[in-house]
């Protein structure tokens, strides 16, 4: 006997829903077991993840760099990295810089 194509769709919604659920039941499971080890060996995000910088640390270090221009109308600056600002773009940009 063949299945309408809505008992086929409701019969996937419905292993869907399962198959989410059974998920969820293992990812509990997992991290619950993840977390008695850490705890048990003393284990710190750098000794499971290897290679990867903790979210208190940049990843490279970032270095600040004194803007070059300045525009007179608005104050507003730029380092000359980087997309130039729409005020200084396609301009001469000697009368810009910052002595």
């Amino acid at each position: 006997m063949t299945q309408s194509y809505k008992e086929l769709l409701q019969q996937r919604e419905a292993l869907e829903l399962a198959i989410s659920k059974a998920r969820q039941n293992e990812i509990s499971t997992a991290v619950t077991k993840v977390r008695e080890l850490v705890a048990e060996f003393g284990l710190t995000a750098q000794d499971v993840f290897p290679g990867r910088a903790s979210k208190g640390m940049a990843s490279k270090a970032v270095s600040k760099v004194a803007p070059k221009y300045r525009d007179p109308a608005t104050g507003q600056t730029w380092t000359g990295r980087g997309k130039a600002p729409k005020w200084i773009e396609g301009r001469d940009r000697k009368p810009f810089v910052i002595a």
